[in-house]
């Protein structure tokens, strides 16, 4: 049960350790690109490629989903970023329970945008969990926990890559516990809540320290992107480090020709940029077809 390409790194996984899968579950088809047509899912498009049955419901709560989910007689169902919520009866209807993998160290990072709220938040360490879903938000008892560093410069993207591979070989060794395995119920101690990211969190406010511009860059790259305005135009801001201390200025001005940019204290260097209907460019390629000199401002 899941939707994006984060989730088909775990279908593969349980493909190649030799499961049979009875069923996959993901998000309907929804109208995306300029053609607006109907587009599958990543995984809805990997099942598929696989020859496995594929079903997309658009919510789970009515009794004949229900009825038609259990009728499936799954030993276990893992859930990877499938976006709609389970109820009871589905929970309840797979004999080892409904297994999820979540992008973080539970109970830290609870919720819908784990990776970009642990970057964002400046976590050095993140990792994933395979928990047992219970009608709680991520509170169910988790099977096992894999650390994983945080780079200086890892994008929620990058990151993302690397915890789907971790995620898919966690849920493979979890399945692999005897059927009896409870799981450890989770600390109430150091909770904290990934809620989704808000359109307002997105605007670059130069005026913060420049750990916390560098953080919002990373942590929404590649999606929803972070972003500023220079000459009547939005641009999404998707990747950029922090050069040598003591380099600084008025917030929001560009201090050279390489688009290092000052905050409320230090400064940020871009170096992937996107205009609207444009694709991303590295700084080099974006200056070239848009120039932004030294002395501009960013607002």
């Amino acid at each position: 049960m899941g939707a994006p390409e984060f989730a088909v790194v775990a279908l593969n996984a349980l493909v190649r350790a030799g499961h049979d899968i009875a069923c996959v579950y993901t998000q309907p088809p929804r109208p995306a690109g300029r053609g607006q047509r109907n587009r599958p899912t990543p995984v809805h498009r990997r099942a598929g490629a696989l020859g496995l049955p594929v079903r997309h419901p658009v919510s789970l709560k009515a009794p004949q989903v229900q009825a038609e989910f259990a009728a499936i007689g799954a030993e276990a169902a893992v859930v990877v970023a499938y976006g709609l919520i389970l109820p009871p009866p589905v929970l309840e209807a797979p004999a080892r329970g409904c297994l999820n993998i979540h992008a973080s160290l539970l109970p830290r990072w609870r919720g819908a945008a784990p990776i970009h709220r642990a970057i964002m938040a400046g976590d050095r360490v993140t990792g994933v969990s395979i928990m047992r879903m219970d009608a709680g938000l991520d509170t169910g008892p988790v099977l096992l926990r894999r650390e994983a560093g945080i780079g200086a410069e890892e994008t929620t993207g990058e990151l993302g890559d690397r915890l789907a591979v971790l995620g898919g070989e966690a849920i493979v060794e979890a399945l692999a516990l005897p059927g009896a395995a409870e799981g450890q119920p989770q600390s109430g101690a150091g909770v904290t809540y990934a809620g989704k990211i808000a359109k307002a969190e997105a605007r670059i406010d130069w005026a913060q320290p420049a750990d916390v511009v560098d953080r919002q860059i990373r942590g929404l790259s590649p999606f929803p992107g972070a972003w500023c305005e220079y000459d009547g135009q939005r641009i999404r801001l998707l990747a950029c480090l922090r050069p040598d201390d003591g380099i600084g200025g008025p917030p929001g001005q560009v201090l050279d020709d390489r688009l290092t940019v000052a905050c409320g204290s230090g400064a940020v260097r871009l170096l992937r940029l996107q205009r609207a209907g444009k694709g991303a460019q590295d700084a080099g390629a974006f200056l070239r077809g848009f120039p932004v000199p030294g002395g501009a401002w960013l607002r």
